[in-house]
Order: C-alpha cells, then sequence, then structure tokens
C-alpha cells in the first residue's frame, strides 16, 4: 500500500486540496518549481489539447493552479468540471505530495537550478505583495520595507542557504528535492520529464514528443501554427492573456516573461561561488540527475 501524500503548505499554497479532486480519465497535471517553465508547460498542452493557437479563454482559467489559495476551491473545482475536453491544471507541488492515480499524466519541467533562481529573484520584486496579502490574509511584514539585495549577493546567499526541503521548496535543496523525486520516478509510464534546455533547442521537437507521450494526434497541417504560438516570442505579445494572473497579483504581466534564457545564473558567479555551488548540488541529488540538469 502506498504512503499518503505529504502535505506542502504555505502562506498561499496547501496541496491537500488535490486530496479531494476528483480525477477523470487521462487528465494532465503539471508539476514545476516556480520560474521552471510552467506557464510554457500549461500553454504547450493548450495547444496539443484544444489544436488551435486562439485559446477560448485566458491561460489560467483553462489551466488553473489548484493548490492555490487565492481562488476557492469549490470555484476552481467547478471550473475544471465544466471542461469538456482534456484537462491539465497546474502545480508547484512535488509528486509524493499528490494523489497518483494511473489515470492521470505528470508532467515534471527541470531547468538549470541557477538559471531558476535568477528569474524566481526578479519574479519576487514583480509581485504586488500587498494584494496578495489581501487575498490570503497573511499578516503585513512589521517595520521599513528592507532594500533589495543585488542579484549576484542574492544568488550566492540562495546556493548557501540550507533550509527544510520540504518547508521551503523554492530554495536550492527545495528544487533538487522536487526533481529528485520525479527522477526517481521517471520509468513509470504515466511520467514524463521535460527540460527547460530542450524546449529551447528543438520547440517542435519536443512538442512532438511530449504529444506522443500523452496520446495526442495533432494533424500536420496545424503543428506550424501551434509550435509557433509556443515560441517565447509570441507568448510575450500575448503575457495579458497568458501570465498567471487571475486576481492581480503582477506588477506587469510583461515583465513576467521576462527573459526566457539559459545561462544567466553562471555568468553572476565567480569561481567561488560556482565551485560551492557544485559541491552542494553533488551532496543534494544523484549524478545522473545532476548531468541531467546542467547538459
Amino acid at each position: 500500500m502506498s504512503a499518503a501524500p505529504f502535505r506542502y503548505r504555505s502562506p498561499d499554497e496547501d496541496s491537500a486540496r488535490w486530496l479531494d479532486f476528483p480525477f477523470r480519465d487521462g487528465d494532465i497535471v503539471i508539476s514545476t518549481r516556480s520560474k521552471s517553465g510552467t506557464t510554457w508547460l500549461q500553454m504547450i498542452c493548450a495547444l496539443l489539447v484544444l489544436r488551435t493557437p486562439e485559446l477560448p479563454a485566458p491561460l489560467s482559467r483553462l489551466s488553473p493552479w489548484l493548490d492555490w489559495l487565492v481562488e476557492p476551491t469549490g470555484e476552481v473545482f467547478a471550473r475544471l468540471a465544466a471542461q469538456r475536453h482534456r484537462r491539465f491544471v497546474k502545480t508547484h507541488t512535488p509528486l509524493d505530495g499528490l494523489p497518483l492515480d494511473p489515470r492521470v499524466t505528470y508532467v515534471v519541467v527541470g531547468r538549470h537550478p541557477l538559471d531558476l533562481a535568477v528569474s524566481l529573484y526578479h519574479q519576487t520584486g514583480n509581485l504586488n505583495r500587498q494584494r496578495l496579502r489581501e487575498l490570503t490574509g497573511e499578516p503585513a511584514p512589521a517595520g521599513p520595507p528592507r532594500a533589495a539585495t543585488p542579484v549576484g549577493d542574492w544568488l550566492a546567499e540562495w546556493i548557501d542557504r540550507q533550509p527544510d526541503p520540504r518547508t521551503e521548496l523554492d530554495s536550492l535543496p527545495g528544487v533538487l528535492w522536487h526533481l529528485g523525486d520525479a527522477w526517481q520516478r521517471r520509468g513509470q509510464p504515466n511520467v514524463v520529464l521535460v527540460h527547460y534546455a530542450d524546449l529551447l533547442a528543438d520547440l517542435p521537437g519536443q512538442m512532438r514528443r511530449l504529444a506522443d507521450r500523452l496520446g495526442l494526434v495533432v494533424p500536420d497541417e496545424q503543428w506550424p501554427a501551434l509550435v509557433e504560438a509556443a515560441t517565447f516570442t509570441r507568448m510575450r505579445e500575448r503575457a495579458d492573456r497568458l501570465a498567471p494572473d487571475p486576481v492581480g497579483i503582477l506588477r506587469s504581466r510583461d515583465a513576467f516573461f521576462r527573459h526566457g534564457g539559459s545561462g544567466q545564473g553562471q555568468a553572476l558567479l565567480d569561481d567561488a561561488a560556482l565551485a560551492r555551488y557544485r559541491a552542494r548540488v553533488a551532496g543534494l541529488a544523484p549524478p545522473d540527475l545532476t548531468a541531467w540538469l546542467h547538459r
């Protein structure tokens, strides 16, 4: 008998909401760490399932973040229950925190942790914290706001921090916990791993690979338009409908699609910090996973 899912909680997330979710045959769960390509994979799934670049609703309505406490559970469940197409749902919960249903395909996205961290730094600055506190009931911090730490200094501190990975999933230990759990399950037929760098290098090939794994058939004549709609440039042009902001917590939806590249994290660190990073990763993840992440 499998163990009960671990409950992941934060001020604005609770993975226990998944326990009552009525899955359907063919559901797709997109499980990622923050800033690892979540919205990109949601868009790709939307294009493959709906087979049109013109989505019938904003992406966050089609593919809600089920664990997010900002939206009432009943509203999210009702919206998903009303969908007649194959459903694709977002989560930032690792697979060990989800009910694992053989009828469901779980897609986990990996990204170089340093690039993820840089995007996370900029994303944090783009959040309207006051609006988020209003929605979650979180109290306002005491004292004056702190000056922002320069990104290079922040990244070095991020590497050195040693929190409990299950309580701080966007830390380096948390990122590797999430990916390590999925890595151990990658041989299961309903678990698919996708690398952010592969999407950058070969978007058409990766979309076809995912379609095959999901059992989705797309007519040849539709592929060019669908692939073009999934490019970073095109998604940024449509930020108002694609950014994950159903309740207005982003200061700028355009800024959500900030860069999208690879290699920016390593460029910010000196040799000593890079050596510390490599040593930490070696102690947190198996060599085959780190080779996959860093290639």
